[in-house]
């Protein structure tokens, strides 16, 4: 395994290769042996994050099987990073070039085939694995401990919103602030925080909400995993307003502790999560959708019996089965 994605914290990329590591090295022991960032003699090399030092490591002899896992493209990074044009265009062809460099690829999102396929990458070499997340990690908890929790964080009995990601344009934080201003009445959570700094798009007029929001609006910035299970169990609806996305790892999370989810109406999302969520076009229907949602628990029960179907879906025995089989097959290639 090859990854820096710990270097930057409350990123998706860091979320799924920690989910990955953890499972492979408790439940894969006995057919796969793992080293981590170290440049031994291997079957396979798996890139997680496309560090230049990782670049240049596929030069090497006795790199094996060398497998590029695909978290973005060029055009996915519209909306996150604000960069001058000449490193931009520089810094996509540099992300092209390295998924060229690897023998295989895996995806999280079937959608994305096509599109590297118009990059130059024949079909043959990509897979597509869909993301997961530890049901030991993100697990549902009682209403009596709902309660407690809020207690303890000092949440008031009102309906709650949670959005989850890096605070950017692309994620829809402009909007999900918008519909905190709409309701007063709910309160509204987002965690996570600048992870690249003034980097980030939107930058500056973010930064100065996150300083200031309305009274209704939290930002508790960056939390860790093992406290970030009990802001998804505090919450009545799971929001992610994101314009672009390949699988992220929030809905999952929200999926894992059975939380309902409602997201943007986006194409990518109807292959991989079938419908076990609630679409919406724009602040406008997500605005009143949330409005029925508080008014109906009916249909928050109903998202709740999709969110735990999506979760046993995408659960660790079925997924682990599927990378040792991906691995095995890769090393027979070399």
């Amino acid at each position: 395994m090859f990854s820096g994605a710990d270097k930057v914290k409350g990123q998706g990329v860091g979320s799924v290769y920690d989910e990955l590591l953890k499972l492979l090295k408790t439940r894969a022991t006995d057919t796969l042996d793992i080293t981590v960032n170290r440049y031994s003699r291997v079957d396979v090399s798996h890139y997680h994050t496309i560090n230049f030092p990782f670049f240049l490591s596929t030069f090497m002899t006795n790199r094996g099987r060398k497998i590029g896992y695909v978290h973005f493209l060029p055009e996915t990074l519209e909306g996150s990073l604000k960069l001058p044009k000449l490193v931009k265009s520089v810094f996509y062809w540099y992300v092209i070039a390295f998924y060229k460099r690897m023998d295989h690829l895996v995806v999280v999102n079937p959608s994305f085939i096509p599109k590297l396929e118009a990059y130059g990458i024949p079909k043959d070499k990509i897979t597509y694995i869909p993301n997961f997340v530890s049901a030991d990690t993100f697990y549902p908890v009682t209403p009596e401990k709902k309660r407690a929790l809020r207690q303890q964080y000092g949440f008031k009995d009102q309906f709650t919103v949670l959005g989850s990601g890096q605070v950017q344009v692309r994620k829809g934080v402009p909007d999900f602030i918008e519909l905190a201003k709409r309701h007063p009445e709910m309160h509204f959570v987002w965690t996570g925080g600048f992870s690249f700094g003034r980097m980030t798009d939107g930058y500056e007029e973010l930064k100065k909400v996150v300083a200031n929001p309305p009274e209704n609006l939290s930002f508790p910035g960056i939390v860790d995993r093992n406290r970030l299970v009990d802001y998804y169990n505090m919450t009545d609806l799971f929001l992610l307003p994101s314009y672009n996305e390949l699988f992220p790892m929030s809905v999952l999370e929200a999926f894992s502790t059975h939380t309902p989810v409602m997201l943007r109406d986006l194409t990518l999302y109807q292959t991989i999560l079938r419908g076990d969520y609630l679409a919406a076009a724009d602040v406008t229907e997500m605005d009143h959708q949330l409005t029925r949602l508080a008014q109906d628990p009916t249909a928050i029960e109903g998202l709740k019996q999709k969110a735990k179907d999506a979760a046993d879906y995408y659960s660790e025995d079925r997924l682990v089965e599927v990378w040792k089989d991906f691995y095995a097959e890769q090393a027979r290639e070399v």
